[in-house]
């Protein structure tokens, strides 16, 4: 009997840790995050870090409605989703930022698509400023407001379409991720 009842005590603290937050990297990441302004909880697909030249940059995080781990699947949705970034670097310029935005989907995105998406890629970029360690950048798309940008739970504004915030999961999620390992962490794949 004592051995059964250390066998449920263990296992409810296992299914306990599993439920809270998680730590990648130093940065807390929780299991759920709730959408301003709305009654929307989206849940953790999974995260992981962004690394440049051996750099930690960000620990970046995919949230949707329920977890999914085909990234077609998660391109092709049209309902509510968030990337989190928790910037674990000194310092990132705006101008790194854009370019960062510019050619992941340049990267992932036929040049025709690129010249359709101009206006509201310009309009996007113009929400950002340089970060520094511990800043977080949230993009969340909710379905009737559009992609809309956080930084330090400022909001910064808004692009309108649900295909413009799904070219932007094409930088983590496309066939030319930024990176392979990031992509592999935010479909939530072991």
């Amino acid at each position: 009997m004592k051995r059964l009842t250390a066998a449920i005590v263990t296992c409810l603290l296992i299914t306990t840790q599993s439920l809270q937050a998680r730590t990648i990297n130093g940065t807390e990441i929780p299991d759920t995050i709730s959408l301003p302004n709305s009654d929307i909880n989206l849940v953790l697909n999974g995260a992981g870090i962004r690394e440049k030249f051996f750099l930690d940059i960000y620990v970046g995080a995919l949230y949707l409605e329920k977890q999914l781990h085909d990234a077609s699947t998660i391109l092709d949705d049209t309902g509510p989703a968030g990337i989190l970034m928790h910037f674990t670097y000194s310092e990132v310029s705006r101008e790194k930022i854009i370019d960062g935005w510019n050619d992941g989907l340049a990267d992932n995105l036929p040049a025709e698509r690129m010249s359709a998406i101009k206006p509201r890629l310009e309009k996007f970029n113009s929400l950002f400023r340089t970060v520094v360690k511990g800043d977080v950048i949230r993009i969340e798309f909710l379905p009737g407001n559009g992609t809309l940008v956080y930084i330090n739970d400022e909001l910064r504004g808004s692009v309108e379409g649900n295909d413009f915030f799904r070219d932007l999961l094409r930088i983590w999620l496309g066939k030319n991720p930024v990176s392979t390992s990031l992509k592999h962490d935010m479909l939530g794949l072991e």
